[in-house]
């Protein structure tokens, strides 16, 4: 009786290790995938951290500081044009957040007394320099999702040769244990290089979606302000320091 007593308690103690030692929670099983995927997490991590540091920066960039409410901004823009009133459009223009769609408008009303002709190159010129600062960066997600995708699939490759080499020099009662670790290593490679590549492309698409919306309405609102100015040009009061056109000629 006390052999038995003895044996079960260390059964029980063995046990009560063996559940200490597995992890608990999704964070512990998803810490023991990664340690388990072997080499192969290493270059998925570096493609992990380059997504999230570049879908940060354009976040931000697009959905914030390059943001700005086109509607609101063209409708007080217009009571100055029609007014006739160019050095207050500008200065409404200036006084607005800094944004692309504004440094656009800007230059192109700046050179209103220059005649139209001017404010379209002023305005094309702007907007070949700004529409760089919105499209930055964002084609780099989908080479990072597509470069994710492959280093899982190396990870994958990789895992199965090493697995099968070893089994062909080891005793036939390891083979089970060394087939099911190299064949866990190679589709938690897999599975974590889904898991980056996946929303990466995802943030792709989308921040390409926000990126033409911008570019869009810049476009749209230029040619809407030049239509305006040629318009209301003969209401305009040039400003005593802006040159005209037929002083420039």
């Amino acid at each position: 009786m006390l052999i038995h007593e003895l044996a079960n308690v260390a059964l029980t103690q063995a046990g009560d290790a063996a559940a200490q030692a597995e992890p608990t929670g999704f964070i512990g099983t998803i810490a023991k995938r990664y340690n388990d995927g072997g080499w192969g997490m290493y270059p998925i991590t570096i493609c992990a951290i380059f997504f999230l540091a570049i879908v940060i920066d354009r976040s931000y960039t697009l959905f914030a500081k390059a943001s700005i409410n086109k509607e609101a901004f063209m409708r007080g823009l217009k009571k100055h044009i029609y007014a006739g009133d160019l050095e207050k459009a500008i200065s409404y223009t200036a006084g607005q957040k800094p944004t692309p769609l504004t440094a656009v408008i800007k230059a192109g009303l700046m050179n209103v007394p220059k005649g139209e002709a001017e404010v379209q190159a002023a305005m094309d010129e702007a907007t070949l320099r700004e529409n760089p600062k919105i499209e930055r960066r964002i084609g780099y997600l989908a080479m990072v999702g597509n470069a994710a995708m492959l280093c899982g699939l190396l990870g994958t490759v990789s895992g199965l040769i090493q697995c099968f080499e070893a089994v062909a020099h080891v005793n036939p009662a390891d083979k089970a244990t060394i087939l099911s670790n190299g064949i866990s290593e190679a589709m938690n490679c897999t599975a974590f290089g889904l898991l980056t590549a996946i929303p990466a492309l995802i943030a792709f698409s989308l921040l390409m979606g926000r990126t033409q919306h911008m570019v869009d309405d810049i476009n749209e609102s230029s040619v809407g302000v030049l239509n305006l100015i040629i318009a209301n040009r003969d209401k305009f009061k040039m400003p005593a320091n802006m040159p005209t056109e037929s002083e420039d000629a």
